[in-house]
């Protein structure tokens, strides 16, 4: 099979798996297309969609940016242990990683619309409770709770966009938009995490003005999100049938019991020969060929199935989901580890810390535009093979940085490196899993993209924290909390991203090798 795509006879099984094996089928295919059939509406209104979706992104990202420029702090305040310590971060991918598909699958029955606002009041509610969380066991709770409103308002997100706009310009600019925003929020977030550690109310007044500005979104959206356009009313018998009920038990329950293992890791590696975690980890992967088996047992009866094994078929597909993984994992482990690096060995404020991540905004901007304006004209393998390649640069230089450097010398063209292939991939892989799903499940599309996104987060940070500690166990240093010894298990962590950087660039080359240009206008 040709890496680059998939056969007509493919595709075609890929893109019209049945939702119901009955004698109703032709009125479901009806409600698939009816339901999500785009729409023209006034530009006033497309960007208000547009902009309203991008600002929910902007908003969640921005309190893990505060969470992350603030961590030193905020386990000083709340007592967090040591073991703890990156749990306030990675616990809302966690949650919002294993309910994704479950939210997906069920927005495409109820309405995107609904499923968005309660997911955004749940944001703005528990973003709140993060800022009066008096002890770290709170603030992890909150941060769990967090992800499970993240789980609704990103599939939906997606899901309105295809359903606002048909394929084309508006569709890519969209993406490129929900795209900016994972950036933009997160540089904003450390940035103003770093100043709000300066004042009396320290990195709790971040998450006051988040979470105001997420309750303000869900009032604003009631009135301008378009209205979900359901031809079957929904029913309880509808969500019996035509949802996945067992499909999203096991992938949840092994989600969830995976990424818990890899969680407990980041304290130490050791911890995962426990007797509770090695049940754990041995549940969890023997229910990932479960999964696939209940897929293949749907299908064959024309049965609903979440991720129909026929999807894999589809290279371009398998591809891209293998990318999204390795990429998110790498950027997100970075951003953690360059905070590390700021504050911990080379001793810089939170105040001082947050300005080093401008370039990264400014190049996500920049990265998104160009996106946006040469996705649908050139090829995309060129596209992403070129801004992973420059991506790839940015472990390289902080595997090698010298710490006494000064910053403009090596780690500003690192920070500037950075963001240049995420931005470029998460429009790109939203518009190629958009094409492979149906129409009438593009929530469920969102939902596997940001899945991926999200547990790629997850496992990056673990595995990367067990490296950094694991190789600074081992170092010759007697202090193992002094910079120098900390630095060789960080470094050793830019050598493993840097690793899977140029996995990206091979991936991405081989994989995606015949795809043309993608989001172009049907007729």
């Amino acid at each position: 099979m040709d890496p680059g795509g998939s056969t007509e006879k493919e595709t075609a099984a890929v893109a019209t798996f049945p939702l119901e094996n009955d004698d109703k089928s032709s009125s479901q295919e009806s409600f698939g297309s009816d339901t999500k059939k785009p729409s023209s509406m006034s530009l006033w209104h497309t960007v208000l969609i547009i902009f309203s979706l991008t600002t929910i992104t902007v908003s969640n990202s921005l309190s893990l940016g505060l969470v992350t420029i603030g961590l030193p702090r905020i386990a000083e305040d709340l007592a967090l242990s040591g073991n703890l310590l990156l749990w306030p971060a990675t616990v809302n991918s966690l949650a919002a990683g294993c309910c994704q598909l479950l939210a997906g699958s069920v927005a495409d029955i109820v309405g995107s619309r609904r499923v968005s606002l309660c997911g955004t009041f749940i944001l703005g509610v528990f973003t709140l409770a993060c800022g009066l969380a008096q002890t770290g066991i709170q603030l992890i709770i909150f941060r769990v709770l967090q992800g499970v409103g993240v789980s609704m308002v990103f599939p939906t997100s997606v899901s309105i966009l295809t359903a606002s706009f048909p394929h084309g310009k508006a569709r890519t600019f969209g993406f490129s938009c929900l795209g900016f925003g994972i950036p933009l929020g997160f540089a904003v977030g450390l940035i103003f995490g770093g100043i709000f550690e300066s004042t009396s109310v320290g990195w709790r007044l971040g998450f006051y003005l988040c979470a105001g500005a997420m309750i303000l979104l869900f009032f604003v959206n009631c009135f301008f999100l378009p209205p979900d356009r359901l031809v079957k009313p929904v029913t309880l018998t509808r969500l019996q049938k035509e949802v996945d009920w067992v499909g999203v038990a096991i992938s949840t329950t092994s989600l969830a019991l995976l990424s818990y293992v890899f969680s407990v890791m980041t304290g130490s590696l050791a911890s995962v020969r426990s007797a509770l975690n090695a049940t754990l980890l041995s549940i969890s992967l023997v229910l990932i060929p479960a999964f696939i088996w209940w897929m293949h047992f749907q299908e064959k009866r024309g049965k609903p199935a979440l991720i129909p094994n026929s999807l894999w078929k589809n290279a371009r597909f398998s591809f891209i989901c293998i990318i999204v993984f390795l990429s998110w994992a790498v950027l997100n482990s970075m951003e953690w580890f360059f905070s590390l690096f700021f504050q911990q060995v080379q001793n810089l404020s939170a105040l001082q810390s947050g300005p080093r991540f401008l370039p990264n905004l400014v190049v996500g901007i920049i990265a998104n535009v160009l996106t946006g304006l040469l996705v649908h004209r050139m090829s995309v393998v060129y596209l992403v093979v070129l801004s992973s390649s420059l991506a790839a640069i940015s472990p390289l230089l902080m595997a090698i940085i010298n710490p006494a450097w000064t910053f403009w010398y090596c780690a500003f063209w690192a920070m500037l490196l950075l963001p240049a292939s995420v931005d470029v991939i998460y429009t790109v892989a939203n518009l190629i899993v958009t094409d492979v799903f149906p129409e009438n499940t593009q929530a469920l599309a969102g939902a596997v993209f940001n899945t991926i996104a999200q547990f790629g987060t997850s496992v990056g940070i673990a595995v990367m924290a067990v490296i950094a500690s694991a190789v600074t166990q081992k170092s010759a240093i007697q202090n193992k909390n002094s910079p120098d010894a900390l630095m060789e298990g960080y470094r050793a962590t830019f050598w493993a991203c840097f690793a899977f950087s140029v996995m990206v660039v091979l991936l991405s080359g081989w994989g995606l090798r015949g795809t043309s240009k993608v989001g172009v206008a049907r007729s």
